[in-house]
């Protein structure tokens, strides 16, 4: 029961990509033969998936996965959905820009019994300013639309049991672009056992951000309004499930 399936979108990170999948590779490959590395290529304009292909050829726990753009939420997603698919026994999220640390995977992986998730938690972030300031707006916003206070709700480094992330995954909208900030609120609001370890979060180790403030601003609003809305349907859901 320790089939672990690590989840990485890509997109455009041709400078990353063969660093942070061999790193990740070994880690995969040191929790059994039957767990994979599954990178999803979410639709890349440059040589991800190119480099992704031939780099297959000489890994074997390492599968990739291709399709349209649709953004990060929707290519973690489609990982999420392929893990369970397979038979994951647990399911391990992070991103492809270099800026979390392998080796702190295992005092995840320590505790992989005693909660349904483990979340990274940022406590000391070298990623600038803005996006900082983002997660400080978001704990607040989660705070007012919720009432939930989640240290840090989109950390891309995250280990959950597949049997909660199957659990919860019909709740948030297909294509979602804050699928891993939905799956906290469930996580947090539904009372699952649950812990934020602090980790480490580099500066991204090459290519080019493509989320700039204008974005982030933007996503930020639609964000609220998804939130206040997706409040709404899970409140009637639950009133429904009391009746």
């Amino acid at each position: 029961m320790n089939k672990l399936y690590i989840v990485i979108p890509a997109y455009n990170e041709e400078a990353n990509i063969r660093t942070v999948t061999n790193e990740w590779h070994k880690v995969a490959a040191k929790t059994g033969a039957d767990s994979r590395l599954v990178i999803v290529d979410d639709g890349s304009r440059d040589n991800t998936y190119n480099i992704l292909a031939a780099m297959k050829k000489e890994l074997p726990q390492l599968t990739v996965l291709s399709k349209p753009n649709g953004g990060h939420g929707a290519a973690v997603l489609y990982g999420y959905r392929y893990a369970l698919e397979k038979g994951a026994d647990y399911v391990f999220q992070t991103d492809s820009d270099g800026q979390t640390v392998p080796d702190e995977f295992w005092q995840f992986w320590e505790k992989r019994q005693e909660y349904t998730a483990l979340i990274g938690r940022r406590s000391h972030r070298k990623d600038g300013f803005s996006r900082v300031f983002v997660t400080k707006v978001l704990r607040l916003v989660l705070r007012i639309v919720f009432r939930l206070d989640i240290p840090d709700a989109n950390t891309p480094f995250r280990l959950l049991k597949a049997e909660a992330l199957s659990k919860y995954l019909p709740l948030i909208p297909p294509d979602f672009n804050l699928s891993n900030i939905m799956l906290s609120v469930c996580l947090a609001r539904y009372k699952e056992k649950t812990a934020f370890i602090p980790i480490t979060f580099k500066p991204r180790q090459g290519g080019i951000n493509s989320i700039n403030f204008k974005k982030i601003v933007k996503i930020g609003v639609k964000a609220v309004n998804d939130f206040s809305r997706i409040k709404k349907e899970m409140d009637v859901n639950q009133k429904e499930n009391h009746k």
